[in-house]
């Protein structure tokens, strides 16, 4: 098998904006892994602010060495193998575990959805993320939102009631809401949640920081609305953590090491009686359209990553009235555009 990896560098359409941060790009790593003149695709996307970088993805994929393994069908031999190189650097495996399923689904000829027996028409409607701004600015971004079914909203700064009445002031479309760990008082938190459930809102993901736990537990026995763990939940080991705390989980295959892993996640959310979300950071197509392959197993997808840059390098799942659309292509079921 030969490894190959490029860095690439994602262009927003907007400036995007969280309690924290703000950025106009992304770096990106694109990864190809090819054997019996077959190639799958693969990609890291790394906002900063989780720690990996351009840099840190090259120094990890020189370390793989695929040509230690006889059987590239062999993921459950491959991927914990990979994992063990070295800590953290989970966006550069999730790179290689997205390229190794391109591969097996290209030569078994059939997409990763119709491999696991899902389908395809349970997949759910996406959200729509409007990150912080002016009130114009986010004015402008719902409408721009108007095919989509739901909204995500990012809050967790002391504009919160004006991101809302500014959403509000143009459309009645369901919410979602994404505070990044951005409020810090518990009963503040509880009195903002209070507010958000005359708002239209669905649920509240990440409320408060992630060593908050005990914060977060009490919240959750008072909220009116269900709270989702994103930031706290990362891995497998997270999962069973937030029973008892959160309502649910969101899964991001770049914090999870890629789709073997975000499987076993779901399969462990739903023993525990968890809602599932699926997310994503801003992504090409071909990361959006492999996290698209597990869709139809989870209550929500927020899988527009890849609407939110201009320099897409690949063409894969859709969005057909905001649904989450997926083809009869083989593997993740992307093309490599010219």
């Amino acid at each position: 098998m030969k490894l190959r990896f490029h860095p690439y560098t994602l262009e927003l359409r907007h400036a995007f904006n969280i309690a924290n941060h703000s950025r106009t790009t992304t770096p990106a790593m694109l990864v190809e892994v090819e054997h019996d003149g077959v190639i799958g695709y693969g990609e890291a996307a790394m906002p900063p602010y989780l720690g990996e970088s351009q840099d840190t993805a090259a120094a990890f994929l020189r370390l793989v060495d695929l040509n230690r393994f006889a059987d590239p069908f062999r993921l459950e031999e491959i991927l914990p193998a990979i994992d063990a190189l070295a800590p953290g650097n989970t966006a550069a495996k999730a790179a290689v575990d997205i390229a190794l399923h391109d591969w097996i689904g290209k030569k078994l000829g059939a997409p990763w959805h119709r491999i696991w027996g899902l389908d395809p028409a349970k997949a759910p409607v996406t959200s729509f993320t409007i990150g912080l701004d002016t009130a114009e600015v986010v004015r402008a971004k719902t409408r721009e939102a108007a095919p989509y079914k739901i909204i995500k909203v990012k809050l967790g700064r002391d504009t919160d009631h004006m991101m809302i009445e500014s959403i509000r002031s143009v459309t009645n479309t369901p919410i979602t809401v994404d505070a990044n760990q951005g409020w810090t008082d518990r009963s503040e938190a509880l009195k903002k949640i209070e507010w958000l459930a005359t708002q239209g809102v669905v649920f509240i993901e990440q409320p408060m920081p992630k060593e908050q736990r005990d914060d977060t537990a009490w919240l959750r026995e008072r909220s009116p609305l269900p709270l989702i763990a994103d930031e706290s939940v990362q891995r497998l080991a997270d999962v069973r953590k937030a029973h008892g705390v959160f309502d649910g989980v969101n899964l991001k295959l770049m914090k999870c090491t890629g789709l073997r892993e975000a499987h076993q996640m779901i399969t462990l959310a739903r023993a525990l009686d968890l809602k599932v979300m699926l997310g994503c950071m801003t992504e090409t197509s071909c990361a959006i359209s492999a996290a698209a392959q597990l869709s139809p197993l989870v209550d929500w997808a927020d899988l527009d990553g890849a609407l939110l840059i201009k320099n897409d390098p690949f063409d894969g799942a859709t969005l057909v009235d905001g649904k989450v659309t997926l083809s009869d292509r083989p593997g993740i079921g992307v093309v490599k555009r010219p």
